[in-house]
């Protein structure tokens, strides 16, 4: 999936990074620069890559939790930002005040915090995602941080590193020692969705084959169905999905599958409205929430849930899919990505109790599932 660049620079101190030598490999004549030029506009920053060192700390929650719904809490890698892909729902048109493409080069840096932090609580299981801020794989032709990533993480003890995407840019991790520590994940929507709002991504087929090579090379991958986004035919389109996905993957390779609809806030409805005027995901009734996001009304969320996990329970072969049910019968943890109480009690007759009860329960799913990835004996407690 190559991209052209109208500009890359690389900050002096990263001349001998990781993503320096990728860059080389490319034939790009790299161009050094000690100034950070702010690109106000995300959609003009996409044409621009720059490599910058690490500054401050990368390592943080989530910035979408909320004690107003049940939230995974997991722990983010700031180590990109912005993304070549242009979804019409991506929350960065709103999000970035500088738009500039760029890719921390100090991967050592970077695992040097993680680890600092983690071996605070050793008696906990860390999930950290890189993908808050970008694409985790979409970038890695020009700066290899995947690969550089991944074996380092694989040294770590209690932490999971999630890789998610919506590209197809595999074919460089397949070969690592990744010992597991690895989820690679991929946001996942019906093809007329990715189609005709994920532009510039991979193609559905493509993120699945991506999906099935992962797989063969031993890592775990996270399904995300998210955000389910309304329109005429949508039943369709979602049980296509899922009995696609499952043509690609066993139960057995899955560490955890999220869902949820569309969502964003007021802001961000001018920004999509202005940035594609030819899409239509603002126009149905919607309300807004306690976290000031706008969400499709309840009814109809209730609508979509109800035949999603219909399906979803032909594709995992089980007629119960609440968080416990997963862990006594060896399959992947399902949840609900920024949803209320409510909303889990009429899926699975009943919900987390706190948001640290629900990464307790991640790291118990896959304390069962995987006991070589989490040795430590597991203690509530700790989340």
């Amino acid at each position: 999936m190559k991209r052209n660049f109208t500009d890359i620079s690389i900050d002096t101190s990263q001349i001998d990074s990781d993503a320096a030598g990728e860059l080389k490999k490319l034939g790009v004549k790299l161009r050094t620069s000690k100034t950070k030029d702010i690109i106000p506009d995300y959609r003009q920053g996409k044409r621009v890559l720059k490599v910058n060192p690490k500054q401050g700390e990368s390592m943080d929650t989530c910035a979408t939790i909320s004690d107003k719904y049940i939230c995974c809490n997991v722990k983010v890698l700031k180590s990109v930002s912005n993304c070549p892909f242009d979804c019409s729902y991506c929350f960065l048109q709103n999000y970035l005040n500088d738009g500039t493409t760029s890719v921390v080069g100090d991967n050592e840096a970077l695992v040097n915090e993680v680890k600092e932090k983690i071996d605070l609580e050793p008696g906990r299981l860390f999930r950290i995602g890189t993908w808050e801020l970008g694409d985790s794989l979409a970038l890695e032709e020009e700066s290899g941080q995947a690969r550089a990533l991944i074996p380092r993480f694989a040294k770590l003890n209690n932490v999971l590193l999630e890789l998610k995407t919506k590209s197809d840019c595999v074919d460089s991790i397949l070969d690592l020692d990744h010992q597991e520590k690895t989820v690679v994940s991929w946001s996942l929507n019906s093809e007329k969705i990715v189609n005709e709002q994920e532009h510039r991504t991979a193609s559905l087929e493509n993120r699945l084959k991506a999906m099935k090579k992962v797989a063969e090379a031993g890592y775990l991958v996270g399904l995300h169905f998210d955000p389910m986004i309304y329109y005429k035919g949508w039943e369709q389109g979602y049980t296509n999905l899922l009995s696609d996905v499952f043509k690609h993957i066993t139960p057995d390779r899955i560490a955890w599958i999220s869902v949820g609809s569309l969502r964003f806030n007021p802001e961000m409805k001018k920004k999509m409205e202005e940035n594609f005027p030819a899409s239509a995901l603002t126009a149905e009734e919607m309300v807004k929430g306690d976290d000031g996001k706008i969400r499709y009304v309840k009814p109809l969320r209730y609508q979509m849930y109800d035949l999603f996990f219909k399906e979803l329970k032909k594709g995992l072969q089980q007629d119960d899919l609440s968080p416990m049910t997963q862990i006594h019968n060896n399959k992947p943890i399902v949840y609900y990505c920024m949803e209320r109480w409510d909303v889990w009690e009429h899926t699975f007759g009943h919900s987390p109790e706190s948001i640290s009860h629900l990464d307790y329960l991640f790291a118990k799913n896959i304390h069962e599932r995987f006991p070589h990835l989490h040795k430590t004996l597991l203690d509530q407690s700790n989340y």
